[in-house]
């Protein structure tokens, strides 16, 4: 039934994209506010859509299997804390749309050098698994992702309209 609704959702995504209801090249549709930053605060498990410093959307994420602390290397279920850019789109995502956030920077590279260890990348908002292992309540309620930031597929839809490309995102502890 989960994969019935998922894809009728899809379908519906496609219809809007196809008939240019939502541009999907990273144009932003006119009727949101557009963000000049993002924030993610961890431990509220909340991102926040800022526009001149204020807040104008909050929503509340999830984060990777181990958020305490910041990400220091490949495979550590950590989400990065630090100050990046918004820099790429997928809409082709094994998740419902995904923005790449631009970890690691200079900083975490260096880190690890000097640890002798791998960064890790590909670090992204992204909404739910386009083929779900778990209940939706469990992605509600549980830190699940290996090191991104996940949102609702229809807060994804959001984020997606009111970012630009080249946004900063900050993600604080």
């Amino acid at each position: 039934m989960r994969a019935v609704n998922q894809s009728k959702a899809f379908a519906w995504f496609a219809v809007i994209v196809f008939f240019g209801i939502v541009d999907m090249t990273p144009a932003i549709a006119a009727d949101f506010p557009v963000a000049d930053k993002v924030l993610v605060e961890k431990g509220k498990r909340q991102l926040h859509l800022l526009q001149n410093g204020i807040p104008f959307r909050t929503f509340k994420i999830a984060l990777g299997f181990a958020p305490e602390g910041d990400k220091e290397q490949e495979g550590d279920q950590k989400t990065p804390e630090g100050l990046y850019m918004l820099d790429a789109r997928n809409p082709d995502s094994d998740y419902f749309l995904s923005i790449h956030i631009s970890y690691p920077n200079r900083q975490d590279r260096a880190a690890a050098r000097a640890k002798g260890v791998d960064p890790g990348g590909a670090i992204m908002i992204h909404g739910q698994p386009n083929v779900p292992n778990y209940s939706q309540a469990y992605y509600a309620r549980e830190d699940w992702t290996n090191g991104c930031i996940a949102v609702s597929n229809s807060d994804m839809i959001d984020i997606w309209l009111m970012t630009p490309d080249q946004v900063p995102i900050e993600i604080v502890p």
